[in-house]
């Protein structure tokens, strides 16, 4: 018995871009930047650590008792890839820097000092690793008086750009830019230009934003009354305007780019737990709704892993389409659901803060996110479809069961360990309910979370089927690789019909495959808005903060259509939304102008990627990688944009020499063809084995020529797979993915690559 729990304990199915991601990014390193542990190490040292929680509530033999038999849990939850917790902790458990949590938000205090002192507390949190939400909206607006110096107030934005900036400089001594949030209240007298400051490209491009929405703005828009704008300073009306044209200008920023997303801020704070503690902003995803100085650590629960088959074993997406022939393991899920609460409770005491605020605050009140992954493959492998009364009820249940069972865990520990601290006061203490945490569940994205546990990502749907993936000199199509195995089984399976399904993404119009399979195989641009809307509510019923996801529309979507999303999740409940219109980013507005009573659509035109970059920006960052090279060492400089890979340069031997003009061409025909989109992987491709005659090195890591060098450090840094890289046709790409190249996309709230796991948030 003992020797095969041991077995169960060394034992973890990873895919390859699991384990590229893994070793790209969590494993620990030497000082070369080789991986010295092994994924199972990685548990390992993550479960060890976290279990040493059990010694700050008992000692002895008891504790030592209590260690070993969490240790055990936490490391088989993980190894199942049945829970994953967030990527912080999954880094940085039991190594040095030890701080364990993604989400943060910052006071922004109306004085210099205050807003100066947060810019500093910005970095610190920046360098440890997480991500900050900020509210602006006690600053006072725009030229407002400053009677301490007789002058005028900058305003809001303004403060922003300064906390853009400082990002920036924060990520050339890292590995990657912060995350921000960036608030203000729609009753805010700056409120308008805070809407359009990311129309610019080029601007505070370190920022998701979002409008802070208030029920008696929202009643104005209902009844097409006038709003007024309020100065924080005082508390009196600047200026009233008509509630409607506001509601239009957040809707067409949103249509043109995805900003601003919109928080329902009244409604978060109805149910805010500790309402001593008034919230103002979110996380840089939305999802975590923190007072100032709060902060929550988050983990994932993987759905998938929960359905079974009628003879008990773990189902595969190929068993979902046969009527009554899978089921929920409910009894696995809530042990799953309350060893989780009990990982993310300790880590908690495991965690280093970077602020002595900011533990004092997460350790007053205790938040705590579990969210869901795998949604969109436990429907699968129900035979369930995702936009259907069937596919919302299934939704409410299992985060119902998940929260109700996440509470009841949390109750349990405050029998063991006592209520948070700031229990008095709280909605908690109100009702009576003596709980360890002051919120249990969350829905945050997952992004390379899923991918290491080897499921879909959040609640969203499926992303694609398949997608062309180009190898050498030719496309292929990469389909997922259960329905492969569900086309063979069910005899529909041949290779056109693979490079067809690969040349649409999705299956919904294919009449080759059968109906059943297109019913249940839905991807995200399958999905009318309203069921995305739909789908969020009905999660949103049973989960104590919020919820990351996009709410995806098709690019001949109006601004009309955004602002009926908008009413449908103010209606349904939502506390937030963001939306993403297939392929906005390529549309500029010509002619902004009043927008009149009777408003029409935005004038656009689509526009190349060189034109949407619209000029160099005065910063940019990267990095620099020295090659060696039969011609004398040769330094390779990568610089990105919000876009992606923006330029190259390309500098050997001394400036006026035949070699350093070549190398310097070189250099600027790449960033030439990357202005226009090319990928780094496509750049590789062209340059890789090129020969001079003159190697340096030799086997497979000797450099062959100077372009054969720049090649192999534009692998190194931008390519997890050098000889692939996906090209998701017909899919809705917003730019080249800085580590890979491959195509982003907006999905969970935020900017991903599903080629490599890259997040612009976390």
């Amino acid at each position: 018995m003992e020797q095969k729990r041991r077995e169960r304990l060394t034992d973890i199915e990873l895919t390859d871009n699991a384990l590229a991601i893994l070793k790209k990014r969590y494993l620990k390193k030497n000082e070369r930047g080789e991986a010295i542990e092994e994924p199972i190490d990685m548990f390992r040292r993550v479960a060890s650590n976290i279990a040493e929680g059990e010694l700050c509530f008992k000692e002895g033999e008891e504790g030592r008792r209590l260690y070993e038999e969490w240790s055990e849990k936490f490391l088989q939850l993980m190894l199942d890839r049945r829970f994953m917790p967030n990527s912080p902790t999954l880094m940085n458990a039991g190594r040095e820097l030890q701080q364990l949590s993604a989400c943060f938000v910052l006071p922004v205090e109306d004085s210099i000092d205050g807003i100066y002192d947060t810019l500093k507390h910005q970095a610190i949190i920046h360098k440890s690793g997480g991500g900050t939400g900020f509210a602006f909206s006690r600053l006072r607006p725009k030229n407002d008086i400053v009677k301490s110096t007789m002058g005028v107030s900058s305003g809001p934005v303004s403060f922003m750009s300064i906390y853009d900036a400082s990002t920036d400089k924060i990520k050339q001594g890292g590995t990657r830019r912060g995350a921000n949030m960036g608030i203000l209240r729609v009753d805010h007298p700056d409120i308008e230009e805070f809407i359009e400051c990311k129309r610019d490209n080029e601007k505070i491009n370190n920022f998701n934003i979002s409008v802070a929405i208030t029920d008696e703005f929202m009643e104005a828009v209902d009844g097409d009354d006038d709003f007024g704008l309020v100065n924080p300073r005082n508390g009196e009306v600047v200026r009233t305007v008509r509630a409607r044209d506001l509601f239009r200008k957040i809707v067409e920023g949103a249509w043109l780019n995805g900003e601003p997303g919109v928080i329902f801020i009244d409604r978060i704070n109805a149910t805010n737990p500790t309402p001593q503690f008034p919230i103002e902003s979110t996380n840089p995803c939305s999802e975590a709704h923190l007072p100032p100085y709060d902060s929550c650590n988050l983990g994932s629960i993987n759905l998938e892993r929960f359905v079974r088959t009628s003879s008990g074993e773990r189902a595969s997406l190929a068993d979902g389409n046969t009527a009554g022939s899978t089921h929920v393991d409910w009894e696995d899920l809530r042990e799953a659901v309350h060893t989780a609460v009990r990982f993310l409770d300790n880590v908690i005491e495991m965690n280093n803060y970077p602020l002595p605020e900011i533990e004092q605050m997460s350790k007053g009140n205790r938040r705590i996110g579990l969210g869901v992954m795998g949604f969109a493959d436990a429907l699968i492998k129900l035979g369930i479809t995702y936009d259907s009364e069937e596919g919302l009820a299934f939704a409410e249940r299992v985060m119902k069961f998940i929260d109700d069972e996440a509470w009841e865990a949390s109750r349990k520990l405050a029998e063991e360990r006592g209520v948070f601290a700031n229990y008095e006061g709280s909605l908690h203490e109100a009702r009576g309910d003596r709980v360890r945490n002051a919120t249990v569940t969350t829905i945050a994205p997952t992004g390379t979370i899923s991918i290491i546990a080897g499921c879909s990502g959040g609640i969203e749907p499926l992303f694609a089927v398949a997608f062309m993936r180009r190898q050498a000199d030719m496309e292929l199509p990469d389909v997922n690789p259960e329905f492969v195995r569900l086309a063979k089984e069910r005899g529909f399976y041949s290779e056109e019909l693979m490079q067809k399904v690969a040349e649409h993404g999705s299956v919904r119009e294919i009449p080759e495959v059968p109906e059943d399979v297109r019913r249940v195989w839905v991807t995200s641009h399958d999905i009318t808005p309203e069921w995305h809307v739909r789908m969020q509510a009905a999660f949103q019923k049973y989960t104590s903060m919020g919820i990351s996801k996009t709410i995806n529309l098709p690019n001949e979507a109006t601004p009309e259509d955004v602002g009926e999303a908008y009413m449908l999740a103010y209606k349904t409940g939502c506390k937030g939304i963001a939306v993403y219109r297939d392929g906005s980013r390529e549309a500029q507005v010509l002619s902004t102008g009043k927008t009149e009573k009777s408003s029409h659509e935005p004038q656009v035109k689509h526009v190349s990627l060189a034109e949407a970059r619209n000029g160099r920006p005065r910063t940019l960052s990267g990095v620099t990688k020295k090659v060696r090279t039969g011609h004398g060492p040769l330094y390779v400089t990568m610089n990105d944009d919000e876009f992606g890979p923006r330029e190259c340069f390309v500098v050997l031997g001394k400036p006026g020499g035949t070699a350093a003009a070549f190398s310097d061409a070189l250099g600027r025909m790449i960033s030439l063809a990357m202005t226009h989109g090319a990928t780094p992987a496509e750049i590789v491709h062209q340059l890789r084995g090129i020969q001079d005659g003159h190697p340096a090195g030799v086997g497979p890591n000797a450099v062959l020529s100077v372009p054969d060098g720049v090649a192999k450090a534009m692998a190194e840094h931008y390519l997890i797979e050098e000889n692939a890289v996906a090209e998701e046709s017909k899919l809705p790409v917003i730019g080249a993915c800085p580590e890979c190249g491959s195509g982003l996309t907006r999905q969970e709230g935020c900017v991903v690559c599903h080629s490599c796991g890259y997040s612009k948030c976390s």
